[in-house]
Parts: structure tokens; C-alpha cells; sequence
């Protein structure tokens, strides 16, 4: 019975696997000739077949002309960085990398310029969605949809990750028409620890038209997968400048930025809520020394409040978002005070809780956005005015 078990392992063996060193199969040995797997798109494309890649330890297979893939084999140590990125704030920030997944995000990105590492996909249909310019600079490695299954927190996985460095917002080339609807409206986030809120504003900030987005220190980091997923995209078309202090936050604002906050902390209004949920604001334990009392307590000044649909935005102008958790620092609302800022409330019917940051975020942006626009048409109709004679 021994012996016919052995013949039948030797049968079922595949093809060229020989025994590793310690008991172990080694993988499938590189295929001679190499078969392209996407058609081109036209004759001219490809009159000659590429030259097979130089031998390798993993199988490996044409996507395109001159477009060559790997396909991973068991206990592939890049599989693992996957989760490890995604995972890891400290392992992003120390190595520079972040992790992409899904089409669309990933096509933004290569649009935007962020410089891809490697690309895991399931089919090589996945591919034709990619600017192949781009891809080419990356390693492409076809894996099992069961491994990113396995890998995505998604419901649905799409069968498509990538390993990007971090981008850089000075580097980075975006869209045209993000430019040329850019307004003189920014965002400075203040402790927004939910990754789907930061997402969501994130979203609505790019939706306003923002020049700019400012991320303090107490922010999620902006690169999770949940904050990229809920950004749709965002994060590649607008600047975003995270882990900031508060001293030089002013360094990263144009000059003559007035800086408003939304907050609810005004005791002469009634059933107003602001964008901020906490009614008062609670000192921040993480408030720089220089904005706190004599007493060690977080000096807290006074901000002349109103609705966030009467007038406020002048350009240049910044708007600070706190989180539902922790709230404004002091420090937002010592900037706010040392620009002649105001806060803006929104009044909400009486004995609703206030509302969601991200929510809030939204309506006073596109409040914002709205008056900008409505005072540069101002100023053209003036221009426009015959110069008596």
C-alpha cells in the first residue's frame, strides 16, 4: 500500500516541481516561452512579440507589449507588506509607502503622478483600465482573488491593490479643471479622529473647491484605508498637509488669511449648533504651552459669533473643522482671535444634538464657496461699470 501511495504522489506531481531542501516543493519552473495574455489594440501595436524576461524564481507572463507580470508563488514576502501598510501608521510613515485599492483610486493616483511599487491583481483584465505609461513603472504581480480576498477589508473586493510611495502635494499633478475651479478657501482640520468623517470632508473640501487642506497633530492619519475609501479620490485632488503643529500652521496659510472657526459655544444663542458638536469648548491637553494661562489652564478667547450664512468669507479665507471627540484646541481659537476671525454657527431645531463634523464641514464650505463666488462677481460687475466722462 506504501508503494502505490508513492506512485500515485509521483502522478499527481505537476510537471517539473522537484523537491526543495527540508522536504519542501520548490515552484514551477519558468515557462520557455511566455504567453501575452492582452490582445493589442490594433495591428501597429505590437508587430513583434516581446522578448521573454530574463529567467526568474516565479512564473511570469506578457499583459501587454513590452507589460510583463510575475504570478506570486506561495509565501511571496511582498504579499505580507500588504496588510502591514495598511495596518500600520508607523510602518507608512517610516517606510513611505501607502496602499491603494479599487480602480478608480488607483487610476486617479497614476494621473496624479504618485509613483506606483507594485501592483497585485487577480486578472490581467484589470490592467486595461490603467494607463500602461504609468503601470509600467511598477511590479505587476498576478495573485489569487482568494489572497486579496483575504487581504481587503472590503465586502467586495475588486481584485486590485497597489503599493504607492507616499505622494508628495508638492509633486503632485492635479486635474485641470480642480485648478481651475480652486478658490481662496481652505480647510484646517482639528483633532478629527474618525476615519470616515476625515474621508467625507476631505471629499467636500474638494468638492468646494479648496485650495488647500491642513491636517493637525491628533488627526487620523489621512493615507488609512478607511479615510482614502471615504475620500473617493480626494486625496488626489487637492493638497493635503497633515501632521502639522499648531506654531506653523500660519507658515502653510497665504498672507492675510482670516481664519474662522465652527463652534457652538455661544451662550447668547439659542438652539444653535455649530460644526464643532461640543458645547463648550473643552481645553485640549495637547494645546502648546504658549496659549495657556498663568495657571496651566488652556486660555480660552472670546470670538464674536454669528450664522454661518451671513457674510464672513473674504478671500483669503480658512475654516477649522474640530472633531466630535475632543473638539477645538485653544490654539485654533487663539489663530482664529489673531486674524479677526469669527465662529459660525448652524442652527439646528431645539433639542437636536448638534451635528456630525463631517456634515457640518460640508455645509459651511460650500457656504463659503457661495459667497467667494458671489463677491468675485461683484467686483467683476464693477469693473465692468462705464467710467463716467
Amino acid at each position: 500500500m506504501a508503494a502505490l501511495g508513492r506512485a500515485w504522489r509521483a502522478l499527481l506531481r505537476p510537471r517539473g516541481a522537484r523537491a526543495a531542501p527540508g522536504g519542501r516543493r520548490g515552484v514551477r519552473a519558468l515557462r520557455r516561452s511566455p504567453v501575452r495574455v492582452l490582445q493589442p489594440q490594433s495591428p501597429r501595436d505590437s508587430p513583434q512579440s516581446p522578448q521573454p524576461p530574463p529567467p526568474g524564481a516565479v512564473e511570469r507572463g506578457a499583459a501587454a507589449p513590452g507589460l510583463w507580470y510575475e504570478k506570486a508563488a506561495p509565501g511571496d514576502r511582498r504579499l505580507g507588506k500588504v496588510v502591514t501598510i495598511a495596518k500600520s501608521k508607523k510602518f507608512r510613515d517610516n517606510h513611505g509607502k501607502v496602499l491603494l485599492e479599487g480602480h478608480r483610486l488607483i487610476k486617479d493616483a497614476l494621473e496624479a503622478g504618485a509613483v506606483p511599487q507594485t501592483l497585485f491583481f487577480s486578472t490581467v483584465g484589470h490592467l486595461k483600465l490603467l494607463p500602461e505609461a504609468e503601470i509600467k513603472r511598477a511590479s505587476l504581480v498576478k495573485v489569487k482573488f482568494e489572497d486579496i480576498k483575504i487581504w481587503s477589508d472590503l465586502v467586495t473586493p475588486q481584485g486590485l491593490l497597489g503599493i504607492f510611495s507616499k505622494p508628495d502635494p508638492a509633486k503632485m499633478c492635479y486635474p485641470a479643471a480642480q485648478l481651475a475651479n480652486s478658490l481662496p478657501l481652505l480647510l484646517i482640520c482639528d483633532n478629527i479622529r474618525d476615519p470616515g468623517n476625515l474621508g467625507t470632508i476631505l471629499r467636500s473640501a474638494a468638492g468646494a473647491g479648496c485650495q488647500k487642506v491642513l491636517l493637525t497633530k491628533g488627526c487620523v492619519d489621512p493615507w488609512e484605508p478607511k479615510v482614502l475609501r471615504a475620500g473617493m479620490g480626494a486625496h488626489f485632488r487637492v493638497p493635503i498637509i497633515s501632521s502639522l503643529h499648531w506654531e506653523s500652521v500660519p507658515t502653510s496659510l497665504p498672507a492675510g488669511t482670516q481664519v474662522c472657526v465652527a463652534d457652538n459655544n455661544d451662550p447668547s444663542t439659542a438652539g444653535s449648533a455649530a460644526a464643532s458638536p461640543q458645547a463648550p469648548v473643552k481645553p485640549n491637553p495637547q494645546a502648546a504651552p504658549e496659549h495657556q494661562d498663568e495657571e496651566g489652564a488652556a486660555a480660552i478667547p472670546e470670538l464674536p459669533a454669528q450664522h454661518y450664512y451671513e457674510d464672513w468669507a473674504r478671500a483669503p479665507v480658512a475654516v477649522v473643522i474640530g472633531g466630535e471627540t475632543h473638539g477645538l484646541s485653544p490654539a485654533a481659537l487663539q489663530l482664529a482671535a489673531s486674524t479677526g476671525g469669527k465662529r459660525l454657527l448652524i442652527p439646528v431645531v431645539p433639542g437636536v444634538d448638534s451635528l456630525n463634523s463631517a456634515i457640518a464641514a460640508g455645509i459651511v464650505l460650500f457656504e463659503g464657496k457661495r459667497q467667494l463666488l458671489w463677491r468675485h462677481k461683484q467686483e467683476d460687475d464693477r469693473q465692468k461699470l462705464p467710467v463716467p466722462g
